[in-house]
């Protein structure tokens, strides 16, 4: 982990409260003057941070930056040691994930990105997935699932976003057919579960659960034959809450059973 990225989970798991210079120095054990020009990097790549003498520093309350540190910083203990990672854009998180799965990624390993160029529902049906946007899919293991039966496992990953919605925003979303959450008759999010076998055996090996939302979402550019059937859980600009922190709900969610 870069000083940058130790500095920026210091931040995010201190929000309310101003850390000194010489506070976040000690504990990345670097000097006070890489935790400068860390704090200039960050703000270089969009983070608002306000300085004050003889208090130190503070993340702004407009920061809605997705980043592992972010998403990190909002974990319980029990989670944070999930492998976590960010892009800010992918052709598909889902397609990325399964590259990680066949190549050994543990339960859990989740991947983000802000925006997916060939983002996908059911039946290869496109998913629109520009900025405002929340994109992950998460990596599960059969031996730690409680049933691998398509139907119930893509019913309990809806309903922990339904949950995770709720806790953290009461609003409240319900499942229409297997894979879509909607509020108010419009479509907020889609799930999609895709899984990979051993060949000879036909033993199921992984399942990769992909997860889009539209967060704070400009639903005016979105397709004319998209925007009509589309909502989003804020306007955009006026979210309540922070990508990561939902990103991270959803994590524990899904994890916790």
């Amino acid at each position: 982990m870069s000083t940058s990225e130790k500095v920026l989970f210091i931040l995010e798991s201190n929000k309310t409260k101003y850390t000194s210079g010489e506070e976040i120095a000690g504990e990345c054990g670097v000097s006070r003057n890489a935790i400068w020009k860390a704090i200039k990097d960050l703000r270089e790549k969009g983070y608002c941070i306000e300085a004050v003498s003889n208090k130190g520093y503070k993340l702004t309350g407009n920061n809605d930056i997705i980043s592992a540190e972010g998403i990190k910083a909002s974990l319980s203990m029990d989670y944070d040691k999930a492998d976590i990672y960010v892009y800010d854009s992918l052709v598909s998180t889902s397609d990325k994930a399964k590259e990680l799965a066949v190549n050994g990624a543990s339960h859990g390993t989740v991947i983000v990105a802000a925006t997916q160029t060939g983002g996908r529902g059911r039946k290869d049906h496109t998913f629109f997935s520009p900025e405002g946007g929340l994109y992950m899919s998460i990596v599960l293991r059969p031996d730690f699932l409680f049933s691998t039966d398509y139907k119930e496992v893509t019913s309990f990953v809806g309903n922990s976003v339904i949950s995770a919605i709720k806790e953290l925003t009461g609003i409240e979303s319900y499942i229409d057919g297997i894979n879509d959450l909607y509020v108010d008759g419009k479509k907020i999010c889609g799930i999609l579960l895709e899984s990979g076998s051993e060949f000879d055996s036909g033993t199921l090996q992984w399942i990769v659960a992909g997860i889009g939302i539209n967060f704070d979402s400009d639903i005016n550019s979105f397709p004319e034959d998209v925007k009509t059937r589309a909502s989003s859980l804020f306007d955009s600009g006026k979210a309540t809450i922070t990508k990561n922190k939902l990103i991270a709900r959803i994590i524990e969610k899904i994890l916790d059973f």
